[in-house]
């Protein structure tokens, strides 16, 4: 399939994806938010800056966008033109983030990843988990 946009434009349109504050993050962080959840953004000191990160009970999340990070669904799929150019960059953010979630698991963090596709599922999910997390915290030991 050719492209219908000049590489100029397409460069343009890439330039202006947003990497935080995204929509998709932004719901999530509004379902946190209304179950009681508090959090900080984008801590730098911990491994993949996650989006979202709970301290209280050492969880991380990633609100990932399914194309950026190799989702295997059909939001995810890989583009036509150009594909050495996009299966190394796709293939390059799969490994960072691998590699994220295996230094935040080393230091003691729970790290959960909410996919866009499954945006409304996946954030119920998650606050079941969190919920489950923060009972664990209450039981006296």
């Amino acid at each position: 399939m050719v492209d219908r946009v000049t590489t100029a434009q397409r460069s343009a349109n890439m330039a202006r994806v947003a990497n935080k504050n995204t929509g998709p993050e932004m719901a999530v962080r509004r379902r946190l938010h209304a179950s009681g959840f508090r959090f900080s953004l984008h801590r730098r000191d911990l491994p993949g800056r996650p989006d979202i990160a709970l301290p209280a009970y050492r969880a991380a999340v990633f609100v990932h966008g399914c194309f950026w990070h190799g989702h295997e669904c059909t939001r995810g799929r890989r583009p036509q033109t150009n594909t050495a150019f996009w299966d190394q960059k796709i293939d390059r953010n799969i490994a960072r983030d691998a590699a994220a979630k295996i230094q935040l698991e080393a230091l003691g963090w729970e790290v959960h990843t909410v996919w866009t596709c499954c945006l409304a599922d996946g954030t119920a999910g998650l606050i079941v988990r969190l919920s489950a997390l923060r009972e664990q915290r209450r039981r006296p030991p």
